[in-house]
Parts: structure tokens; C-alpha cells; sequence
């Protein structure tokens, strides 16, 4: 069986390399789609070569020897590695092999998994093998049944090859990281000669003569290939290459600027979005058309791939510290925004930002320089006092760009509080990076003066690194937190659109607004420090990478953090409720109102059905977050306990109420009278039961109370109104003429129920008066009260126009008449 192709995985290191290869039709096409793909990469500009990667396995080739390339690849780095001469450039390349080697062989592994899986699912038609005693299949099933399992047998061999190979290339990588580690701490810890002393300037002299036969040789290769380019077969594409990249970095810049602030005036609302915007529009203004100019430089001097290959890495790497250069001046230019101080994203005055105005771009310099003197050290092949030298010049430099910038800051403000003006107040973390950064100069300073070049290097090397870092998390920072400001924002336009296309309130928006800045946040911030903690020389491939080793070593319990997990799970979870809030409308709205049940029993089924599909929804982002059951029974533990401390009441209701729902004892809508409580259920939620009052307040009940108490719903079997009038008349009235105003006016009320019929009735015969009972149906209980009333008015104005009056209570009324004829008054007191 033929193996699928295999598709080629090119970094674009790779890419840079393959380009003079191509034909120059080709690479002119190719060539503006790389340019977006540079910044991606511009972290690694650090490194001192392009790492040489190991040839991709073509599509053509057979699994069998591609596998076998891979293993003598990685056979021949394992080789180099253990010889022990690998010096810090090197172990980069090995690095950048052995990454190659693994994705090759990852890629090939799910190149041939689709084709096993194809192989079993075709013996699964086949089915077994006859038994013994069976009768024997045909010929050419026998055979066919044979080839497969071969075929199986085969590819999957060479998928536990892959594996293999894969396991071992990430290892290797990994060691070759911490060897290399191990050799930059040593680098760092060796001391030499100190600037200030004699010895480091007698070594750099003697030195130099060899030092600058080397830049002589360098010299002529430079020299030929300038004559090459200058050739006339390719001096006019050279001088319009040139041509092209100066228009590009002093009017096209401008130009651009211009466009964009006119249609981001246009087009985009005042606020902190287009603050942020600009920010970021001009940042990679900057940086493209520096960048690419450099790159339209290097096409013209390269234009019939006539470069030597070495002069060749030297150009391509010095593109690419172009764009980094121009990347940092960009960054800094954008946030200083001396030009237009309204849409400064940081808090600085304007003493400060015209102060700080031409640091950027020195710092750009700084950086463009120290790449390509690196660059050209290796190029040239300098002595090791040659390199040190240049090491503590540029070790300086850097750090002394960065103390005169923090000098010339705090010098600001102190100008500004001489002007009588309060400078504004800064956070916390903005004086910790201006603490944390003069101590890296002093240190730098003080660590490449006493010897330690090495040390103050890289100090000066990562203060110029972090420093760029914080400052793009600062920027798109604020980037995202507008963004979501704008698209969220209840009163805006695209958020009134939500409200109403969605029926979204405007404080889920809010809410929603503040949760995905702080997700962006924090993935932000994982970025950042994933990148500051990147290894040398890396990716994005290894900053991924790192961020993923990074929480594959948090674990809780059984479970293992892991980020690409954790987003599959928010996106399945976030996903799954949209659609469940969706289809929990359509059945509320649509389909359940259109069919006979009453409004109880449809609340009913849309509160079990939306908690089924919440629990079905949160299992299977269970699942995307690849947690078993079994990873999660330490938490089952822990609720175990706490049940049985103090959840035992949470737990009852929530029994409760799924018994309430199922059952349906009561439902929404239905009256109920309990020990304290009387009025209309409103909602069943999980735990508890909301019942509105007479007087429109609303009674959170317990569920558990339904079950365990005795409960009156009025509207359970039936949910008339009854309402019932007693009169009494007295003796001497007519009884037929009152039975017939009193249904009379029975009937005649809008609100009673012909069926069942209004009733008259004696009730009863006093001495003093008798009784008449009327009752009649209305369509709730609710408005038995309501309808009660006005009978009453009505049928006392229909006896006093037939002159009926009611019967009046008996009086008694008690006299006294003092002494009796006859009898003695009682005497006198004191007589």
C-alpha cells in the first residue's frame, strides 16, 4: 500500500535557507508572503547562526526510509553532542535539529494512523478467521486477509518507530537545553581580565593582527559579492531595490501614518480604542517599513543568487535584527506618542515623553548593532579577546542607553515639580521596573568592569529583552481591554445589537466584557513570561512549548493542568451553553406554548431538560479537558465528608426539588397555602421555591419543606374559584323575589362561570332572621376576592331598589330604674 504524502514542515529559518535555491520568479512571489511570518520569529534573533535543519522527508518518499533518515539524523547529533567540544553555537543548531527531527516524526506518525486505521477497519469487514471445523473461506480472501495483517503489522511498527524516534529527539532537545544552560552559567560565573586593567588591553593587541586578517578575508568576500551585485546584468533591479526601501522608510511611512490616522479619525470612535489602536497601528508601521526596506535591500543584492553562503547568513540575519531593531524603536516611539499626547497609553507628562523622544531609536540602534557585530564576529571567525572586547562595549552601551533614559525620566519630573506642575502618580509596578532597572545597570556596570564580562552581557542583553517584552504586554494589554470595551459596551452600537438580536441584558455584557479581558489578560501574561523564559534561541514552537511544560508540572490530585486542554474545555463549555440556552428558548417560546399543557408543566420540562443539559454540557468539558472520573474522586471524597458535616440541608433541597419537578405536587403558577406562607409559586429553582405574597413580595421557601410539611394547594385538582355570599333577611321577607335578585345578579357578573351554574340556597331559619347562600365559579381563585366584592355591591343596590333591607341584629337595652315603690332608700352614710 502506498503511504500518504507527507506534507513538509518548513520554520522559517528553513525558508530563508531554501530562497536563493528557488528560481527567481519564485522567490519574488514567495517573498512579500515572509514578510508577516518574520515578526512571528523576531524573537529569535538572538541566536548567533541560522540553525542548518535537517532535510524534510519529501512527499515521495517511503515511510521505511524516511524513518530511517530520521534515525540517522538524530543518530549523528546524539554523536556531535557527546563528543563534548559543542560550543554554545552548536548546541543552538543541535537544538533546532533535534526539534526538526521530532516534528518529523510526529508529523509521520499522524500521516500513518489514518492509514492503520484504515487497514483495521478493513479486517473488521473481513471478520475473523474460520475456526476449525468451519468451512474454509476463498483463495483470494485468504490472501487478501494475509496482506492486510501484514500491511497492519507493518505500519504499525513504523508508528511505534515514529513514537520512538519523537520521545527521543524531545529528550535530547531537553538535554541539550540544560547542557547549554549549564555552559552559559559557567560563561557567566568565568571572570577575565577587567577593562580597566592592563592585561585585558595586552591581550586584545596581541590579538588584533590575526583579528584583522580575519576582517580582511571577510572584507574581500564582501568586496566580491558587492562587485557581483554591482554587475549590470543586476545593477538596476540593486539600485531600485535600494530606491524602493528609501522611498519606503522616509515618505511611505509617512504616508501610511497619514492614511491611517485620517480613516481611524474616520471610521473609528473617539475613546481608548483608537488610543490603543494607533498605538499599535504605528508600532507596526515602523517596523514593517524598516524591515522591509532591509528585506528589499537584501533581494538587491542578492537578486541572481550570487551571494556567497556565508555572506548570505550574515545578510539574512541581519534582516532579521532589523526587524527586531525597528520593532523596539516602533514600541517605544508609539508609547512615548510625543506627536499627539491624547493618545498616550502610559502616564507620562510631556517633560518626560520629549525627554525620552530619541531613546527608542537609540535603543533600536543599540540592538540593530549588537546583532550585527555579533553576527560579523562569527562571520569573521574573531579571537576570543576580540569578542569579549566587543561583548563589554556593547554591555555598556546598552545598559548606559537604559541608565541615561531613567536618569533623563526622573529629571522630567523634577522639572515638572520646579514648573509648579504635580506630576501624576505611578503604580506600584512602574517603580518596581525603575528600581529593578537601575540595579541591572549598576550591576552590568559594575559586573563587566570587574572582569565579569560575560555576566554584565547578558545582564544588559536581558534588561533590553524584558524591557521590550513588558512594554508589547503593556500595549496589547490595553489593546484588548478596549477592544472588548468597544464590542461589549451597552450603550454602544454593537452592543445594542446584541441586546436586542439576543436579548441580552446590558449587565451580562458588562460582565461578559470583563471576563474575556481578564481570560486575554492572562493569556497575555502567560505569553509574556513564557517568552522571557523562552530558551535560547527558540520559537514560537518552544515558547508554546515552554508555556506547556510549565503547567504540566502543576498538578492537583491526579489531575494535570494543561493549557491547550483547559481552552478546549472553556470553548466546548461556553459553547455547549449557548446552545443549550438556545434550544431552552426555542422550547419555552416556540414548540411547548403551541401544545395542550398548562404553563406548570411546561416550566417543568424546560427547568429538567436545561439541568440535564447543563450536567451533559459540563461532562463533556470534562472530557475536551481530558478528566476521568477516577481523577476526580479525591473530590467525591472531600463532598462526601462535607455532606455529611454540613451540606446535608443543600443536598436535601436539591432532592427536593428534582422530586418537585418530577412529581409535580405543586408547579408554577399554583396557589398554595403552608404554616406562614400563601400566595402564586413564581419559579422552582434547584434549592429553593419562590412564592409571591398578597401584598407582591416574594417568599423564598426551601423545597425540602414541600415534601416534609403539609402543604394546601388550592389549584391542584382544580383551578376554579369558588365564591360564596351569605345574606340574612329577615322573616318576614319574599324569599322567591331575594333567591331571584341574588341570581340574577350571579349571572349577570362578566366573571362567573355559566358551567358550573351560579346556585341560590336557605341556608338556615333563626328566630331572628334567615339565611341565603349563593355561590358561583369563576375561572382562578384569585379572583374570587376581586369578583366577591363587586357581587355584593351589586346585589345590596338590587335589594334597596326592590325595598328589601337585610336583617338587622337584635338590641338589648338595659335600664336602671332604681328602688322599688315601697321600699326604704337605703340610709344616709353616718347615720
Amino acid at each position: 500500500m502506498k503511504s500518504q504524502s507527507m506534507k513538509e514542515q518548513l520554520t522559517i529559518g528553513e525558508a530563508l535557507r531554501i530562497m536563493p535555491g528557488m528560481p527567481t520568479s519564485l522567490r519574488k512571489l514567495i517573498a512579500p508572503l515572509l514578510l508577516g511570518s518574520l515578526l512571528l520569529g523576531v524573537q529569535s534573533v538572538a541566536a548567533q547562526n541560522t540553525p542548518t535543519a535537517p532535510a524534510a522527508a519529501s512527499s515521495t518518499q517511503d515511510p521505511g526510509r524516511a524513518l530511517d533518515n530520521l534515525g540517522k539524523q538524530l543518530d549523528d547529533i546524539k554523536t556531535t553532542f557527546n563528543s563534548k567540544s559543542s560550543t554554545t553555537t552548536s548546541l543552538n543548531d543541535l537544538r533546532t535539529t533535534a526539534t526538526d527531527v521530532q516534528q518529523q516524526a510526529d508529523t509521520l506518525t499522524q500521516t500513518l494512523a489514518p492509514e492503520l486505521q484504515s487497514v483495521q477497519t478493513r479486517l473488521t469487514v473481513l471478520g475473523p478467521a474460520p475456526s476449525a471445523g468451519a468451512p474454509p473461506e476463498t483463495a483470494a480472501i485468504s490472501q487478501q486477509r494475509r496482506q492486510l495483517e501484514r500491511d497492519k503489522s507493518k505500519l504499525d511498527g513504523q508508528i511505534k518507530q515514529a513514537q520512538l524516534l519523537s520521545q527521543d529527539a524531545a529528550k535530547l532537545a531537553s538535554q541539550i537545553v540544560q547542557t547549554h544552560n549549564e555552559q552559559v552559567q559557567a560563561q557567566l560565573g568565568s571572570r577575565t581580565d577587567s577593562p580597566l586593567g592592563i592585561g585585558f588591553w595586552k591581550e586584545l593587541g596581541k590579538a588584533f593582527p590575526d583579528d584583522m586578517t580575519r576582517v580582511g578575508r571577510a572584507k574581500d568576500l564582501f568586496v566580491e559579492d558587492l562587485a557581483l551585485a554591482w554587475a549590470p546584468d543586476s545593477r538596476t533591479p540593486l539600485l531600485l531595490c535600494l530606491f524602493g526601501g528609501l522611498l519606503l522608510i522616509v515618505p511611505g511611512r509617512w504616508l501610511i501614518e497619514r492614511v491611517t490616522l485620517a480613516l481611524a479619525s474616520r471610521y473609528m470612535p473617539d475613546g481608548h480604542l483608537r488610543r490603543s489602536a494607533m498605538a499599535v497601528i504605528f508600532t507596526l508601521t515602523v517596523t514593517l517599513s524598516i524591515g522591509v526596506a532591509a528585506w528589499l535591500a537584501y533581494l538587491g543584492f542578492n537578486w541572481n543568487d550570487m551571494l556567497d553562503e556565508e555572506i548570505d547568513t550574515f545578510a539574512q540575519a541581519t534582516v532579521r535584527s532589523v526587524f527586531f531593531a525597528a520593532f523596539i524603536a516602533g514600541l517605544g516611539r508609539a508609547l512615548l506618542s510625543v506627536n499627539h499626547p491624547s493618545w498616550r497609553l502610559p502616564a507620562l507628562t510631556k517633560f518626560t515623553a520629549r525627554n525620552l523622544r530619541w531613546f527608542p531609536w537609540l535603543l533600536g540602534g543599540a540592538f540593530l548593532l549588537l546583532g550585527v557585530i555579533g553576527h560579523f564576529n562569527t562571520l569573521a571567525g574573531a579571537s576570543l579577546p576580540a569578542a569579549v572586547a566587543t561583548h563589554a562595549f556593547l554591555a555598556l552601551l546598552i545598559t548606559g542607553l537604559v541608565g541615561a533614559a531613567l536618569a533623563r525620566a526622573k529629571r522630567a519630573r523634577t522639572t515638572q515639580r520646579k514648573h509648579g506642575e504635580k506630576p501624576p502618580s505611578q503604580a506600584l509596578w512602574i517603580g518596581v521596573v525603575f528600581g529593578l532597572g537601575t540595579l541591572g545597570v549598576v550591576v552590568a556596570w559594575l559586573a563587566v568592569l570587574s572582569g565579569y564580562v560575560a555576566l554584565g552581557f547578558f545582564i544588559s542583553w536581558q534588561m533590553l529583552w524584558i524591557g521590550m517584552i513588558v512594554a508589547a504586554f503593556y500595549m496589547l494589554s490595553h489593546l484588548q481591554r478596549d477592544l472588548f470595551d468597544a464590542l461589549l459596551a451597552p450603550h454602544g452600537r454593537s452592543g445594542q445589537r446584541l441586546q436586542s438580536t439576543f436579548s441580552v441584558a446590558h449587565t451580562t455584557l458588562e460582565q461578559t466584557s470583563t471576563v474575556l479581558s481578564a481570560v486575554c489578560q492572562v493569556l497575555l501574561l502567560l505569553v509574556a513570561v513564557g517568552t522571557v523564559l523562552m530558551p535560547f534561541g527558540g520559537g514560537p514552537h518552544e515558547l508554546f512549548t515552554q508555556i506547556g511544560d510549565v503547567f504540566t508540572r502543576l498538578r492537583v490530585g491526579e489531575l494535570t493542568i494543561k493549557p491547550g486542554a483547559i481552552f478546549n474545555a472553556v470553548l466546548v463549555f461556553a459553547l455547549g451553553m449557548v446552545v443549550v440556552r438556545i434550544v431552552r428558548r426555542w422550547l419555552a417560546e416556540q414548540l411547548l406554548p403551541k401544545t395542550t399543557m398548562d404553563i406548570g408543566m411546561q416550566n417543568s420540562i424546560v427547568t429538567l431538560l436545561n439541568y440535564v443539559a447543563v450536567v451533559i454540557v459540563f461532562a463533556l468539558a470534562l472530557h475536551a479537558a481530558d478528566v476521568s472520573l477516577q481523577s476526580l474522586t479525591w473530590i467525591a471524597s472531600a463532598l462526601s465528608v462535607g455532606i455529611g458535616f454540613g451540606l446535608q440541608a443543600i443536598v436535601s433541597n436539591f432532592i427536593s426539588g428534582l422530586i418537585l419537578l418530577a412529581e409535580r405536587p405543586v408547579k408554577v403558577g399554583d396557589w398554595v397555602s403552608m404554616p406562614g406562607v400563601e400566595g402564586d409559586i413564581r419559579r422552582i429553582n434547584v434549592r429553593a421555591t419562590e412564592i409571591q405574597l398578597s401584598d407582591r413580595s416574594t417568599m423564598i421557601v426551601p423545597n425540602s419543606q414541600f415534601i416534609t410539611q403539609n402543604l394546601r394547594n388550592v389549584t391542584h385538582g382544580n383551578a376554579l374559584g369558588r365564591v360564596k355570599l351569605s345574606l340574612p333577611m329577615p322573616l318576614d321577607t319574599d324569599a322567591a323575589k331575594v333567591r331571584e335578585i341574588m341570581l340574577e345578579a350571579l349571572h349577570a357578573h362578566e366573571s362567573t362561570l355559566d358551567t358550573p351554574s351560579p346556585a341560590v340556597t336557605l341556608d338556615d331559619i333563626t328566630s331572628s332572621a334567615m339565611t341565603f347562600t349563593g355561590v358561583a365559579y369563576v375561572r382562578g381563585p384569585r379572583e374570587a376576592s376581586a369578583v366577591k366584592s363587586a357581587l355584593l355591591f351589586d346585589i345590596l343596590a338590587r335589594l334597596g331598589k326592590a325595598q328589601l333591607p337585610l336583617s338587622t341584629p337584635q338590641s338589648m337595652v338595659v335600664r336602671n330604674l332604681g328602688p322599688l315603690l315601697g321600699e326604704d332608700s337605703p340610709a344616709a352614710p353616718g347615720q
